[in-house]
């Protein structure tokens, strides 16, 4: 039998925090908050890997370089794949490698008055962009 599978069935799996038979607030499978650092890392590590492949998948035509993708997976992550859809001037301004437009029109979105510091910061690099 596998050892995973077997610690798997035994914790249950719960995707929200609960209090365990102990009283310690957990997670997971029976994984104890609060979480290291090092913990919280691998998760990230992890959502970004299947973040980036959704945008990859979904984009896979745009030639844009290193930087912009950087980007497009800064805001994938923080939006959510579905979320970052929704910035569809942007992307337009991205196939035209148009570094400029694209910034301006990240900018213009209620993702920059949520999130202005991020937002700034990540359409200022956007800007920044060299033209193929």
């Amino acid at each position: 039998m596998n050892l995973i599978e077997d610690i798997k069935r035994d914790e249950g799996f719960r995707g929200f925090e609960y209090i365990d038979t102990e009283g310690f607030k957990t997670i997971g499978f029976g994984t104890k908050l609060p979480l290291t650092e090092k913990e919280a890392e691998l998760l990230l590590e992890y959502r970004l890997n299947g973040t980036k492949s959704q945008i990859d998948s979904i984009f896979y035509k745009l030639d844009i370089p290193p930087d912009a993708w950087n980007i497009l997976y800064n805001m994938g992550y923080q939006l959510g794949v579905n979320g970052l859809l929704k910035f569809r001037k942007m992307i337009k301004a991205l196939e035209k490698q148009d570094y400029i437009e694209a910034s301006k029109e990240g900018l213009d979105s209620l993702w920059a008055k949520q999130t202005p510091n991020r937002a700034m910061k990540l359409m200022n690099k956007m800007k920044e962009v060299p033209n193929g």
